[in-house]
């Protein structure tokens, strides 16, 4: 394979949605004690997918309101990773204000990667939340 082959498939698969990097798994998303943590969320992403999910770490707690950020948080999120069955519904602007959007379960290294209208994306950009899970499901 030519060179330049390789540098397009690694270009093409570090772009594929759903690259995890440096982040934790979803389902990975407990306490030491078993509990369910509805999302974590990082103040740092990078263009380079192993280098995301850095820096300072804010753990949600399922039925978490915040229209107000703690103290240097409003609009200093970077990266977010969302539990399975839960979802993450984020503000534009304080007091849940401005645009809105859900990350559903999932990854996100790279919030830079996520449309807020027409110029703006939502790394940095978060400023009140809402993170909800859906009840685990019975055991057989």
């Amino acid at each position: 394979m030519s060179p330049l082959c390789s540098l397009l498939l690694a270009v093409a698969l570090a772009a594929v949605p759903g690259v995890r990097g440096n982040c934790p798994e979803p389902a990975s998303l407990k306490k030491p004690d078993g509990t369910r943590t509805c999302a974590k969320l990082y103040e740092k992403s990078d263009p380079y997918y192993e280098n995301c999910c850095g820096g300072a770490e804010l753990s949600v707690e399922p039925g978490t309101d915040l229209p107000y950020l703690p103290s240097g948080w409003n609009n200093a999120i970077s990266s977010a990773v969302v539990a399975p069955r839960c979802e993450l519904v984020v503000w534009s602007s304080r007091g849940k204000g401005g645009k809105t959007r859900k990350f559903s379960s999932g990854t996100y290294p790279r919030l830079e990667e996520y449309r807020l209208g027409i110029f703006g994306d939502w790394s940095n950009s978060i400023s009140a939340l809402y993170c909800r899970c859906l009840p685990a499901g019975p055991r057989a």
